[in-house]
């Protein structure tokens, strides 16, 4: 008790370990995961407060009060709906006791502390989170360019109804609900784990 208490003193009890894949199963976020839906854990870091779970579908946030407390909150962040930015690595001093990795997701900001002979790992995640943000970018333009063709093409049929085949306005419904159900497929579940796994090596 005297020792958790000390570490929270001298803000050691924040710096996290990255935890092997064959102890998956018995942290607190393993629980938390859709695993009926294919989730799974790629990478995750652990510190005396706090679990961060990177999956194939959403970061999942063991947020713990402090070091001495039993007490937490699940956070969970959606790839599909949160876009991840600003993604940094802080590395060591020379008697620096941990390296950072800072990134946003979703406007949330995250600056999580890790163990320094932890690096080659970390920098494995970084290269993922960047992938992936940059995926998800791409998506974006191309869901906001197909909108915008669509809308083209809605103010052509406005403008010239005079001479256009009767059937163009259900040609043009039907471009609809496909773009929408695309969209609705693409983003509702966006799975990342094909890019986990070219970038993080356990």
């Amino acid at each position: 008790m005297f020792k958790k208490l000390a570490s929270e003193a001298l803000g050691l009890s924040d710096i996290g370990t990255i935890v092997q894949p064959r102890d998956y199963g018995s942290v607190d976020a393993d629980d938390y995961l859709f695993h009926e839906d294919g989730e799974k854990i790629f990478f995750l870091i652990k510190s005396r407060k706090d679990e961060y779970c990177f999956t194939n579908l959403a970061l999942i946030h063991v947020d713990g009060d402090s070091a001495v407390s039993s007490k937490r909150t699940i956070k969970r962040h959606d790839y599909a709906d949160s876009v991840i930015e600003r993604v940094t690595i802080e590395t060591a001093g020379t008697v620096d006791m941990d390296v950072e990795l800072k990134f946003s997701i979703g406007g949330t900001a995250f600056s999580i502390d890790v163990r320094k002979q932890f690096l080659e790992q970390l920098k494995d995640v970084y290269k993922a989170l960047i992938a992936i943000g940059r995926l998800q970018a791409r998506d974006e333009e191309s869901r906001s360019n197909a909108f915008k063709v669509l809308g083209a093409m809605s103010s052509m049929y406005r403008i010239g109804q005079v001479g256009l085949p009767r059937d163009l306005p259900d040609q043009f419904n039907a471009l609809l609900d496909n773009l929408n159900e695309a969209v609705h497929v693409r983003h509702t579940r966006r799975d990342f784990g094909e890019v986990f796994g070219r970038y993080i090596h356990a």
